[in-house]
This record gives C-alpha cells, sequence and structure tokens, in this order.
C-alpha cells in the first residue's frame, strides 16, 4: 500500500470528459443544477461507476451514492465526494474534482484488486453551487437535517420551475429518503479557490475548518420619479442609497480580521434611463470563521442599512435566505489526510477553507475533512479555472490513502 497510486491520466482525462457536458466557449463548463447538462453528466457518473462494478443508488433529493463493497458488510461505507452543478461561467474542476476523485480511487483500488474492510462510496450532493436553486448545498444540507426535505425540493427557480419536479424529469427523483443512508467518515478532495497553496508552493491544503456564510436579500424601496423635472433633495432614489448601502457592506467586512462580504447580485426597477429607480434589489454574502464575528457583521448591516434609509426616505428590508455556521472538521479524519501527505512526500500545510462546501453539512452527521490542491491565480467560479495534472493527481492519492487507512 505504501507505493500505491491512482491513474493521473485516467483521472485527467475523466475530467475532460466530464466537461464537454455544457461546455463553454471559453473553456468553462455551465451544468446548472438539474438542467439537462446536469443530467447528461450524472449520466455519465453513473454508467462509469457501474462499469467499475458499484451499486447505485438514489435518494429523495436527488443525491448519487455509488458503492464498492467492503468485506464487512455490516460495516457503514467510507465516502469521498463532492458535486457535478456548476455555476453559469464555472470551471471543469470545482466540485468534479472531488467527485471525480473519488471514482478513481475506486477504479485504483479495482486495478490492483485490492478489498477494503468497509464499503468505499463516491456521493454527488444535488445543488452544491445555488446558482439556479437557492440555498446552496441544498441536497447535503436537507441529508443532514439542515433543512426540511420538503422544503429542498419545494425551492423554485426565476422561470418558476421547482426542484422536485426537475428531478422528476431528469430522472433522479430516488426513492431512498434523504438522510437515510448511514454514513462512516466523509472526505471531500476540492480546488483550493484561493491563492495561498500556489503562492506558498505547497502540494496539498490539509483543511481543518471551514468559515460560515451567511447570504441576505435587501430590496430597497423609494419611488420612481421623472429624472428631468424631479429636484435633487425632493427625490426617493433607492439606486443612490442602495449604493450607500452597498459601500457600508464592503466597510463591515474591511473592520474584521478574517470576514469577507459582497454584493454579487442587483436588480434595478424600473431600470429606465430616465427614471429615478424606485426600487432595488441587492444580495449580501457575509462570512467569518467566528460564528459570534458573523453576528456582530450582521448586526451591524442592519443598523447601517436602516440609518441610510431613514436619512434618504426609503424604506429596507433585510431577509436572511440562507446561513451555514462555522465548521471545525474531525481530528481523526484530519490527522488521517495530514499523515497520508507524510507518507507519500507531499508539502502540504493546515488551512482554513473561505469557501462553502458539502463536507460543512456532512460533518453534523459524520468524521469529516477535505483535502486542498492548488488551482491557478486562485481563480474560480470562472472558465478560466486551471488545476495542474500533477497537483490533481497529488490530491487524489492523498484521497486514496486516508480512504483506504479509514475504511481498513
Amino acid at each position: 500500500m505504501q507505493d500505491l497510486r491512482i491513474d493521473a491520466k485516467r483521472l485527467w482525462d475523466s475530467l475532460m470528459d466530464m466537461a464537454r457536458y455544457g461546455a463553454t466557449a471559453k473553456g468553462g463548463s455551465c451544468r446548472l443544477a438539474l438542467t439537462d447538462e446536469d443530467k447528461q453528466g450524472r449520466d455519465v457518473f453513473v454508467k462509469w461507476c457501474r462499469d467499475a462494478g458499484c451499486d447505485v443508488t438514489v435518494d429523495s433529493v436527488g443525491n448519487i451514492f455509488a458503492r464498492r463493497r467492503g468485506q464487512d458488510r455490516k460495516r457503514h461505507p467510507v465516502v469521498a465526494g463532492s458535486h457535478l452543478d456548476t455555476q453559469p461561467h464555472g470551471g471543469k474542476f470545482d466540485g468534479v474534482y472531488g467527485v471525480l476523485a473519488g471514482l478513481e480511487v475506486i477504479r485504483t483500488l479495482n486495478d490492483h484488486d485490492i478489498d477494503t474492510q468497509a464499503p468505499i462510496e463516491v456521493a454527488v450532493w444535488t445543488n452544491e453551487e445555488g446558482a439556479r436553486f437557492a440555498p446552496s448545498m441544498s441536497g447535503s444540507a436537507a441529508f443532514a437535517g439542515a433543512i426540511d426535505l420538503e422544503y429542498a425540493l419545494s425551492r423554485v427557480d426565476r422561470a418558476g420551475k421547482m426542484v422536485g419536479k426537475e428531478l422528476e424529469r431528469i430522472g433522479y427523483a430516488g426513492t431512498e429518503r434523504s438522510g437515510d443512508h448511514s454514513i462512516d467518515a466523509y472526505f471531500e478532495a476540492h480546488i483550493e479557490q484561493g491563492p495561498i497553496l500556489e503562492n506558498e508552493g505547497k502540494t496539498v491544503g490539509v483543511v481543518t475548518a471551514v468559515q460560515g456564510v451567511a447570504w441576505y436579500d435587501v430590496t430597497v424601496r423609494g419611488q420612481d420619479t421623472h429624472a428631468g423635472s424631479t429636484p435633487m433633495d425632493r427625490r426617493r432614489d433607492a439606486l443612490l442609497g442602495s449604493a450607500r448601502m452597498i459601500e457600508a457592506v464592503n466597510t463591515i467586512a474591511r473592520s474584521q480580521k478574517q470576514g469577507r462580504a459582497t454584493v454579487g447580485e442587483l436588480g434595478v426597477s424600473p431600470n429606465s434611463r430616465n427614471t429615478v429607480p424606485g426600487r432595488v434589489y441587492f444580495t449580501v454574502d457575509i462570512r467569518d470563521p467566528d460564528a459570534d464575528v458573523m453576528r456582530e457583521m450582521e448586526n451591524t448591516l442592519h443598523t447601517h442599512c436602516q440609518e441610510i434609509a431613514s436619512g434618504a426616505g426609503l424604506d429596507v428590508t433585510i431577509a436572511k435566505v440562507a446561513y451555514t455556521p462555522p465548521v471545525d472538521f474531525d481530528p481523526s479524519c484530519i490527522d488521517l489526510v495530514r499523515g497520508s501527505c507524510e507518507k507519500l512526500g507531499y508539502s502540504h500545510r493546515d488551512m482554513l477553507s473561505g469557501a462553502g462546501h458539502d463536507a460543512c453539512y456532512i460533518a453534523r452527521v459524520a468524521p469529516t475533512s477535505m483535502i486542498f490542491v492548488p488551482c491557478a491565480g486562485g481563480i474560480s467560479h470562472n472558465e478560466e479555472e486551471s488545476a495542474e495534472p500533477d497537483d490533481l493527481a497529488a490530491g487524489c492519492n492523498t484521497l486514496l490513502h486516508a480512504v483506504v487507512a479509514r475504511a481498513n
């Protein structure tokens, strides 16, 4: 086992093959959750798993589990996985790498005719990105009991299409109730989506924790009026007030040592050149590794927005639509990842994840850890997202040894 390695070319080829489904003009991927492109990616993954001798099951929120049987049928499976859905202008590796690295672990064990005591599974979690259906990570959240299954299935996209109906349409509305699938431990391999590993010349990130994420919908209401005949001091300009609120969002994050805050979506009504905007909608994404700091940032957001609205004759409402608390991963799983890096001779460092992952929710129900590998320039959620084959192979080898150690 000391010298066991995955087939790096096969892993790379699988990533490139998957990238054909929803391929974009600039070399990225667009497989929004439960679209036809997502179905195509799911279908080929299921085929590859069955070709590798796995038993495949699907639960009621569309999560997929592909199991390689273990010698002890009574033991719960050790699971590796991530997601296949992407951002609208996504890359080839975000999420997909963790899924196909898990499959490569199984293929490698098959190549060497190695049996494990516990079964090994690969999981595909539904709607991790949240780009089509909010909130994000709803498949793993429903699995872990963080949200109700019925709530997850009732989410709708901008066209009014519902998760449950779309699962039925693409053939992934499973019969196993979400959450009834037992897990011994969970490992998720992922590109870092940041610049730290690349900047420091490290091959593997041993992820010890994930910062919390909170999403808010902010609606600012003023009054539509004529741009030419309404004096500046008589206006209730919802866009001007929103601009000041957005600046406040930035200030709130900068006031904290590790805080992050982003306004990523903006809608202006009536969106007419010669009309003062009477209504604006925007989103706020707040993150920090400390739950107390996140509460402080949220309170400050409410205070600043209300003060700005009051001073400008506006009304503002702030709705919290999603929250994932900060997560500390399991020490024993972290030790397995760190030990695998040392055994394989990979340079590594402990690190915090700035992005949310399905592992955050699975950590509620099973011992969990994550493995990061560098991505070029730290760029992700972008068609230019890129990673080196050798780094991807190193992360997958680390996953292989960690999973097998746990399974045995």
